[in-house]
């Protein structure tokens, strides 16, 4: 099976011409590869059960399939990039009925928390939290041992999701590989809060629960604009462990006209030499994501974030793995068209620091 495999890869890379439209019958971004053929997997995740303002981001990971064949494949730092092999599991419809099941209950809840929590309907609504946490522990370790079962193969991994409480069972998996690593986190919020609206895997809640894993010695946050007071409290209280680079401080330092590569200098300096990336779609500016659950004013430029990500490569670091969540198709493809082209960087960047892929433009 194994030379079956490596004949239709060799096939793959010989006759696959990078300049064809993007074949509608092929894989994400229009690449040949199957998932056992490619060195990177996306695993989609179309789950969204806890979000407390808009819905949609569990359309997210179709949305940016189907805009990623649009998606031109030439990088100038990596011309041959899609030469890697990447691609993308077909999402699991369980995991997508579940969420919407939930979704219901867990929306019915909060809108009778917002209610002021009538005692008529208390007993209605006394099991939802516990019922919602325990079906959140399962998609965690259903991800974990999915995730876990790539890396061991050697795979790199990168999980689509859903909204952003989904990327836990991948920080266990992981946690079990690496005896020490940080997370790297674009985001608008800075998703530390303890069991929010009583669900204990709700997306606002990721980096809270992230942190209990003693592997992740470093939690670095960028873009951050809305937090609570609790939150804030957490960073300060942390010893070190999370550092917040506040969406103020970043406006700061361009109206004081320091350079963006100065900034990301002292960005970096805080992770350690290996780093996860977790990337909310909200960490963007919100015109480049209207239809996110959750948008935000201010926040980083496509150029600024993918800078970012090329600076932490070449500072020798390596990215084990990311996450790219929150994109919600909304009325407007644009926010899938975001969301793919930032896909496709992430995977390949990732991949750079893996030594999947070359960096031809690493001495600029």
């Amino acid at each position: 099976m194994a030379s079956t495999h490596s004949s239709a890869l060799k096939h793959k890379l010989a006759n696959f011409d990078p300049n064809a439209l993007g074949d509608a019958q092929g894989g994400v971004f229009g690449l040949p590869f199957t998932v056992e053929e490619a060195q990177v997997v996306i695993v989609p995740v179309p789950w969204e059960v806890t979000v407390s303002y808009r819905a949609g981001t569990a359309e997210g990971p179709e949305a940016i399939r189907e805009a990623s064949l649009q998606v031109d494949l030439y990088d100038p730092d990596m011309p041959d990039a899609w030469r890697m092999g990447l691609a993308m599991e077909d999402a699991d419809e369980k995991v997508a009925q579940e969420s919407q099941e939930l979704r219901k209950q867990a929306a019915t809840y909060i809108k009778w928390l917002e209610a002021g929590e009538p005692a008529a309907e208390a007993a209605t609504h006394a099991d939802v939290p516990a019922a919602i946490t325990k079906r959140g522990l399962g998609l965690l370790k259903y991800l974990r041992e999915k995730t876990g079962a790539y890396l061991d193969e050697g795979k790199g991994v990168v999980l689509l999701g859903g909204d952003h409480s989904t990327p836990l069972g991948y920080l266990h998996a992981l946690a079990e590989r690496y005896d020490d690593f940080g997370i790297l986190q674009i985001d608008a919020h800075c998703d530390l809060r303890p069991a929010y609206e009583g669900f204990e895997y709700s997306h606002a809640s990721i980096m809270y629960n992230a942190l209990k894993l003693p592997q992740i010695k470093k939690l670095v946050q960028v873009g951050i604009r809305d937090l609570s007071q609790q939150e804030a409290e957490t960073v300060e209280q942390s010893q070190g462990r999370i550092v917040m680079f506040h969406n103020r401080f970043l406006s700061d330092e361009r109206f004081a006209k320091k350079s963006w590569k100065k900034v990301c200098g002292k960005i970096i300096a805080q992770l350690p030499q290996k780093v996860y990336l977790s990337f909310d779609i909200d960490g963007l500016d919100p015109k480049l994501c209207p239809g996110t659950g959750t948008p935000v004013p201010g926040g980083l430029e496509f150029e600024e974030a993918l800078y970012l990500i090329r600076e932490v490569v070449r500072s020798g670091r390596t990215i084990i793995g990311c996450d790219l969540n929150e994109v919600a198709p909304g009325d407007t493809e644009w926010n899938a068209i975001v969301g793919a082209r930032l896909l496709y960087s992430m995977a390949n960047w990732m991949g750079v620091s893996q030594g999947r892929l070359t960096d031809r433009g690493s001495d600029k």
